[in-house]
C-alpha cells in the first residue's frame, strides 16, 4: 500500500504576511492540498528568528503533540533556531527544512549575532532528512553550511498567469515601483541615493512593503526621502488586489537588494510585463533574464543610478525590456508545476 500523502507545515507567524517567503509557503500548501495531500498547518508564534524562552517552550509542546513518523516541513525562519527543540524529536519525526535564505546572511547583523545564527542553523540542519531551497544559489549557501548536496532539493517558486492590459497613453511622471519590506537588506537607501542624482528626470517612486518590521530603518528611509520633493510614496503593506493595481500602474520595477534567496517580486514584475532594474545580489543574478531588465552590482549607488537614468530616458529601451519580460514570463513554471516538484521531494523522505 502506498504511503499516505500527508505532512505538517510549521509556519513562523502569519502566513498571510505579504513577503515572498510566506507567499511561497502558503501557495505550496494550497497547491499540495489541490493535489490531494492532507496538509496540516501549525502557526508558531514568536519573534522569529529571535524567540523568547517561553515561545520556544510553546513550540516544543506543539511538536510533542505530533504523532510518531509525521512528515514535518518547517520554514527555515523558525527551523534555523530550533536545534535544541528538534534534536530530541529527530528520530521520531521526519524533518524537512524549507530554507528561503540562511538566517546569518541577513543584512545589518552584528558579527556576534551572525555567528550565533550560523552556528544554530548549521546544527539544526543536521537533523533535516531533506532541505528544500528556492534557488540554486541558496542550495550553494546551504551546502557551504555542511549539508550534503544529495539531501538538498531546489524547488523554485511558481508564477500566476496575468492578463496583460493593452497599451495606453499616460501622461505624468514615469512610475518606479519597488515591492520590498523596509529592512536594510532590501537596499532602499541605495535606491533613494541613486534617485537623488536623477532629479532632472521626470519620475516618482512607489514603495510597497511593511514599515513595521524594522521601524528604525523605515524612519531613516523617510528622512532620506524627504529632500526628494515629494516624489516618493510609501504605501506600506497592501492586499493582493492593491498590489496588482500597483504593478499595473507602474512603468519600471526596481529592486536594490543586498541579498535574495530567490526574489519572487522579480518574476511577478515580469508577469506584469514590467522592465526591471535590479541588483545582482544572491539569487537575483539568475532570477532576472538579461532580456527583461538591467542588472547592476549589489551595494553600489553609481551603477544603479546609471541604469535608472538609461531606462527612464529611453522609451525604446523600456519597450524592448518589457517585451523581454513578457517573453521570459511565458517560460516560467506555474505554482501547480512547482508543487508537483515539491511533492516529489517530500515523497523521497517518505
Amino acid at each position: 500500500m502506498p504511503a499516505p500523502r500527508a505532512c505538517c507545515f510549521l509556519i513562523p507567524g502569519d502566513w498571510n504576511t505579504p513577503t515572498g517567503g510566506y507567499t511561497y509557503d502558503r501557495r505550496m500548501v494550497l497547491a499540495l492540498r489541490e493535489a490531494s495531500w492532507a496538509v496540516e498547518v501549525l502557526r508558531l508564534d514568536g519573534a522569529w528568528p529571535h524567540p523568547s524562552a517561553s515561545e520556544l517552550d510553546a513550540v516544543s509542546a506543539c511538536i510533542d503533540g505530533l504523532a510518531d513518523d509525521t512528515l514535518v516541513v518547517a520554514d527555515g525562519l523558525a527551523f534555523g533556531v530550533l536545534a535544541d527543540v528538534v534534536a530530541p524529536q529527530a528520530a521520531r519525526l521526519r524533518w524537512v527544512a524549507l530554507v528561503h535564505h540562511p538566517l546569518h546572511l541577513e543584512t545589518g547583523l552584528s558579527d556576534a549575532a551572525r555567528q550565533r545564527l550560523l552556528q544554530n542553523e548549521t546544527c539544526a540542519l543536521r537533523y533535516a532528512r531533506r532541505v528544500l531551497v528556492t534557488s540554486q544559489h541558496t542550495a550553494a549557501d546551504v551546502a557551504a553550511m555542511g549539508v550534503p548536496t544529495e539531501r538538498i532539493a531546489v524547488v523554485e517558486p511558481g508564477t500566476d498567469a496575468v492578463a496583460m492590459p493593452g497599451a495606453s497613453a499616460r501622461s505624468g511622471p514615469l512610475r518606479l515601483l519597488c515591492v520590498a519590506t523596509l529592512t536594510a537588506r532590501k537596499g532602499h537607501s541605495l535606491l533613494l541615493q541613486a534617485l537623488a542624482g536623477l532629479m532632472h528626470l521626470d519620475w516618482e517612486l512607489h514603495s510597497v512593503g511593511s514599515a513595521t518590521r524594522d521601524r528604525a530603518t523605515a524612519a531613516g528611509l523617510r528622512t532620506l526621502a524627504a529632500p526628494l520633493g515629494g516624489r516618493v510614496f510609501w504605501h506600506g503593506e497592501v492586499d493582493a488586489q492593491a498590489l496588482h493595481a500597483q504593478y499595473a500602474a507602474a512603468d519600471v520595477f526596481v529592486l536594490a537588494s543586498l541579498h535574495e534567496g530567490y526574489g519572487m517580486v522579480i518574476t511577478e514584475a515580469m508577469t506584469h510585463g514590467l522592465p526591471v532594474v535590479a541588483s545582482d545580489a544572491g539569487a537575483l543574478a539568475h532570477t532576472l533574464p538579461a532580456q527583461a531588465g538591467l542588472q547592476v552590482p549589489a551595494g553600489e549607488v553609481a551603477p544603479l543610478q546609471a541604469a535608472l537614468s538609461r531606462v527612464l530616458s529611453d522609451a525604446a529601451l523600456r519597450e524592448r525590456l518589457s517585451a523581454g519580460a513578457r517573453a521570459a514570463a511565458g517560460q516560467l513554471p506555474s505554482w501547480a508545476q512547482q508543487a508537483a516538484r515539491f511533492a516529489t521531494a517530500l515523497e523521497a523522505v517518505v
